[in-house]
């Protein structure tokens, strides 16, 4: 279980009320939050999980297969980032349902807001144009809120060593 934490312009492209009491996430990366970010040509939806502030993009078209797109995403992306296939199997079986509430941490939104400024920044250049490519530049943009590492680091430690009530 897991829920996909929205901001409002989000939650009202996606046209649904979140759930007012979301539960607590069964995924080692916890919950995570998602935002619309507007670019060109297409607006694209940055997810970021809270313990890691790892980032999945995904093209902002058909927000009603958001949800089934997100989970296929961060499996891929796990994959790509070097994960066991048994972290990424578990993470995904945790994964299984997902759940829309609203953002609720002060600094994860923040630290969601510098890797818009990065990604916008980074097609701005024209450097990276493909999804997956900017994936991996943003899992590599050190976060002052994760003790100055990498997200990709903190990720992969994460699902190695996932919380007891996880």
């Amino acid at each position: 279980m897991v829920t996909l934490r929205c901001t409002k312009n989000l939650l009202r492209q996606l046209r649904t009320t979140p759930s007012s009491e979301p539960r607590l996430p069964t995924t080692a990366l916890g919950d995570w939050y998602a935002t619309l970010v507007r670019t060109r040509p297409h607006p694209l939806v940055l997810c970021v999980s809270e313990q890691s502030l790892l980032s999945v993009i995904l093209p902002a078209r058909e927000v009603g297969t958001l949800a089934s797109r997100f989970q296929k995403a961060v499996k891929e992306h796990l994959v790509v980032l070097g994960a066991s296939l048994q972290d990424v199997e578990r993470e995904a079986a945790a994964m299984h349902q997902i759940e829309l509430g609203p953002t609720v941490s002060r600094s994860v939104r923040g630290s969601m807001r510098d890797l818009t400024f990065a990604l916008d920044d980074e097609l701005q250049r024209g450097r990276l144009p493909a999804i997956e490519e900017l994936q991996l530049y943003l899992s590599t943009y050190i976060m002052g809120a994760m003790g100055m590492r990498y997200p990709y680091e903190v990720a992969l430690e994460v699902l190695r060593h996932p919380r007891k009530n996880s």
